[in-house]
Formats: structure tokens, sequence, C-alpha cells
């Protein structure tokens, strides 16, 4: 009898002491929390970046689970949600199998490979430079039937979901998964029919969305330029002058400016620019895949700044609403 009394009394006191150091709730933080545990962290930088957050009710009953449980002392990298009720067996859980919280990545208005690295490698653990060192080198993502030119047109705006330990490689893998994803059969079908890849699907969604303010205006303007590359005539698109002078300030493109040699002059040179100009939308890429059927060869910015366009279908119609606009910009002073 004293035997079992002892026994049980020795494993209620076991019981106990589990229960106070590894499964009593220990974290002393105000609601859920993320934290950031970078590449090589050891439990010691992890107790310091618990700290900037609030921290532990007691370190020493975690550093006694740590030991229990033979961690060791190597965190896994990533995003964790640290939650009030958390025990010490919890934490050491996470940590050591890397069970981490995707963080949601959204860019959107990207103008450049550079944007986008920047833009990107604030929210990963990757940074911008690593980044722009991945999309700078054409081996990286050659074989997939990319150049530097064309490769921002995998990167479709819109909000992921990542693990914030990805590296570069990890980030362009899965965007292509994204973007073949999105190329789906019948997207690919409606630009076969039209003559174009997805790439130069992309090329063209991406002037419009530059081009135009407006989405439910987008189809039609797309179907403007869809007739003016099976004529043959030059796009004339003032966002490839833009991209072409690496000067997105310009508010009216200028004679001048329209003399500049680059493939992305598409007042000089026929067909589309060698990429796109920006990342291309959902938006402008459905614009071009669902274009609307007319005749309209121009269109001109409406002098009311409405952020509609004009449409003509002769030169002399689409000049008169043109020099309207011109007007109205050297009445509001916009000179360049």
């Amino acid at each position: 009898m004293y035997l079992l009394l002892a026994a049980v009394t020795i494993l209620m006191a076991a019981a106990f002491v589990i229960w106070t150091v590894a499964l009593k709730p220990n974290l002393d933080i105000d609601g859920t929390v993320r934290i950031y545990v970078p590449p090589g962290s050891s439990v010691d930088d992890f107790l310091d970046t618990v700290r900037s957050v609030g921290g532990l009710k007691s370190e020493k009953t975690f550093l006694i689970t740590s030991k229990l449980k033979s961690f060791n002392r190597s965190l896994k990298p990533g995003s964790y949600l640290l939650e009030p009720d958390m025990s010490n067996n919890r934490l050491v859980n996470i940590l050591r199998s890397g069970q981490q919280t995707p963080v949601r990545v959204t860019f959107n208005n990207i103008r450049t490979l550079g944007d986008l690295a920047g833009r990107v490698g604030g929210q990963l653990a990757a940074d911008s430079a690593s980044l722009a060192q991945f999309f700078n080198d054409e081996d990286n993502y050659m074989a997939d039937g990319f150049t530097r030119e064309t490769l921002i047109s995998v990167f479709i705006p819109d909000t992921y979901e990542f693990y914030w330990n990805t590296d570069a490689e990890g980030f362009y893998t899965r965007m292509l998964r994204e973007f073949r994803s999105y190329w789906n059969d019948e997207r690919k079908a409606a630009a076969e029919d039209l003559g174009l890849s997805p790439v130069d699907v992309s090329t063209l969604a991406s002037i419009i969305d530059d081009e135009v303010a407006k989405d439910d205006e987008k189809p039609r303007i797309a179907g403007v330029y869809l007739n003016r590359l099976r004529l043959g005539i030059p796009l004339q698109a003032c966002p490839t002058i833009k991209f072409a002078l690496n000067d997105f300030t310009i508010r009216r493109v200028l004679y001048e400016h329209l003399e500049t040699d680059s493939p992305y002059n598409t007042y000089k040179y026929r067909g589309l620019p060698p990429g796109p100009v920006r990342c291309p939308t959902k938006a402008g890429i459905e614009a071009v895949l669902r274009a609307e059927k007319h005749d309209y060869l121009y269109f001109a910015a409406r002098a009311d700044f409405s952020g509609y366009h004009h449409f003509s279908r002769t030169l002399a119609e689409h000049n008169r609403y043109a020099n309207a606009y011109q007007r109205e910009l050297d009445k509001r002073k916009i000179y360049e």
C-alpha cells in the first residue's frame, strides 16, 4: 500500500514537473506575433528575438525542455507565428522541425526586374541583391524559354504565399509554376488564335497596362494594337518609349523622344518590342486574349483627363482628337 502511494506520489510529482517545465504556456506576448529566424540562428539568437516581442516567462524552463528533447540548438530558418498559449514543448517542436507559417508576398505596379527584386527582397529572406543577381544571369532560366528581356512576363502581379526562407531560385521556380498554371490550354489556344505566344501576349498586355488606366477600356485598346500588328503598322506606343529611355516620369512624349534608337521604340520599329515593358497584369493579359473585334487603328486620350480615350478609323480624325489633347496639355503647363 505504501509502495503504491509512493509510486503515485512520484508520478504526480513527475507530471507536475513536466507540466511546469514543458507543457505549461510560457510565452509573455500580447496576441499572435510573427518572428523571423535567419539561417544559422542558435537558440540564444531565438531567445533574443523573442525578448524583442515580449519574451518568455521562464527562459530556464525552455532551456531545460530543449535539453530533455535533445534539441541540438540549431534552428530551422523561417517565419513562425507565436501564440500566447504556446508551451516550451510546442516551441521546441516547431523550431526543430521547421513548422513555419507562410508569409503573403504581394507585388504589383512593377516596371523592371530591379523593381521586382527590391519589392520581393523586402518580403522574403532572399534579399534584393541575390534576386537581382539571379535575374541577371540568363543561364538560370534560358532552358525554360526566357531571355532577360522576356523574364518579367513570368511574374504576374498578385498575392502569393511563400515560406519566408525561400531563396532567389526558389522564388523563380515557384513563380514559373504559377505562370505555367495560369497559361492553361484555353489561354494558350486563345493566344494561338491571335498568332501570338504567351510571352507575346504578355508583352502587348504590359503596353496596354501602362497606356490605359481603365480596365473596361483595355479590350478595345488591345483590338487597336492587334489591328496594327496585323496590318504591319508600327504600334507607336508611348510606354515603349519611356521604357527605352528608362524614364518613367515622362508625362508628355516629345518628338525628340521618338528619335531614340532602341528596339523598344515602337515608333521606329514595327511589331512587338523584345519583351514586356512592365509586369503584365491579369487584366491586361485577358484584355489581349479577349480583345474587341473592330476596325479602329488609332486612339487618343480624351482632353477631359478622364483616363478614357477617343477611337478613330482614320488618321485625320485621330489628329483632331490628339491635337485637342495636346492643347489641354499646354493649357495645364505639362511640357515634359
